[in-house]
Order: structure tokens, then sequence, then C-alpha cells
């Protein structure tokens, strides 16, 4: 099977789902993957089943899909094109990273190698996108790293934003307004669960967010 922007997107989907699975799982559930693509689930049956006879995933019915080594690579190279080409669009082109997803998504399936290979050259081998989410190696491997948010983090803690899970518009210039893109410094004071809500500190400033909000952005220590 010869790579389409159909078949990318399914890699990708996969692949995401893959990484948000629970430790004792192995399978992205089939709903799963047809609500991340916006198909019915039979059609993402009909693909699926087409990715696993070409040696990109594996499929067990009524339970789920995986990808294989070969997928898992496949999906890296469009991840790397994908956040490539975002990086590119913030740091050259001067556009909002609130803005540049929808076009990543268009670019990454019709972008060459060479091109991309260029672009890591000129941004100086960035291992992040603007939204802190990894860029895979030109093999196509991804670097791993586990993470808490907002929501799961200790409490009175110093922290570093490193990573937005979510990429709608709004919420990311939601972000940028509370001054929480990555890289900036917060500590967790506290969390309501009746209100749910999560008390902040942002530098000499307060600020509250809902829980949902919380549980996109992704932290990191700092280290004392």
């Amino acid at each position: 099977m010869l790579p389409s922007s159909t078949v990318e997107n399914y890699l990708k989907a996969i692949f995401h789902g893959q990484v948000s699975l629970p430790r004792d799982e192995r399978l992205v559930p089939m709903g799963q993957v047809a609500t991340a693509l916006g198909v019915t689930p039979g059609t993402a049956t009909t693909m699926v089943k087409a990715l696993a006879e070409s040696g990109l995933a594996e499929y067990e019915p009524y339970s789920g899909v995986r990808l294989t080594p070969a997928g898992e690579k496949l999906a890296g190279l469009v991840l790397r094109r994908h956040r490539l080409v975002e990086a590119f669009l913030v740091q050259v082109m001067g556009m909002s990273w609130a803005e540049v997803h929808e076009d990543a998504e268009q670019l990454e399936h019709v972008v060459s190698d060479r091109l991309i290979d260029r672009i890591d050259e000129m941004l100086g081998r960035p291992t992040h996108d603007p939204h802190g989410d990894p860029i895979p190696t030109a093999d196509g491997e991804v670097a791993s790293t586990q993470l808490e948010s907002l929501l799961t983090c200790p409490l009175g803690t110093p922290l570093k934003v490193t990573r937005i899970s979510d990429q709608d518009p709004a919420f990311l210039r939601f972000i940028e307004s509370n001054d929480l893109k990555p890289g900036e410094p917060v500590e967790v004071e506290s969390r309501d669960d009746a209100a749910d809500a999560v008390m902040l500190r942002r530098k000499d400033r307060r600020i509250t967010i809902g829980a949902r909000a919380a549980s996109k952005l992704l932290v990191e220590a700092v280290p004392s």
C-alpha cells in the first residue's frame, strides 16, 4: 500500500491513540479511531483491515488496532513533517501558534522529505514544535516522555509548562492570554473538585482554570 493522505491520517490517529492508552492496554479501540477521524466505525474498520494486510497495523476484531513497527515509523515521519511545518510557519512566516495546525494538516501530505530536511536544518534542528510536541527524527523515531498534567502534578511545586495537548485555536489563544505557553513557569496552589477548578500561581498573579483545561497542560518539575 502506497502512503496516501488517508492512510497517513489513519496511522497518525492510531499512533496518538496508542500514546494515550493506559499502561495495561495495548490496542486502540476502533470507536476511538473512527471518532478521531470523523468517520463511521465501519469505514474505519475497512481501512484498518487494509493497513493490517499491508503490514502497517495489527487488527483484532472486536478488540482494536495497534501499529506495527513499520506503521509506527511511517506515522513518525508524518508527525515529523507536520511539526516541522508548524515550527516553520511560526518562526519564519510569523503566523500565530494558534493558527498553524490546520495548515500543517494539509502541508504534511505534500511537502517533500528534502524540503523537510532543509527546514529542519534552517530552524537549527528543533526538538519540539510550538505546542511542545516532540519532533520525530529523520528515521521516524519519536521521543517518549512521561509528563503529568496540571490536574495530576504535585501541589506547591515549581513547574514548567512543557506541552499543550489540545490544538483547538480558541483553546490555544486562551493559553496564550494567560501566559501558559510551553516554557512558562507555573505552580498549582490547590484544586477544588466541587468547583471543577484548579488554582494556579503564575509569576506574581493567580489564575483559576477548569479541570478539563488543566488536563491539557502537561508539565515537568523545575530542577532545584
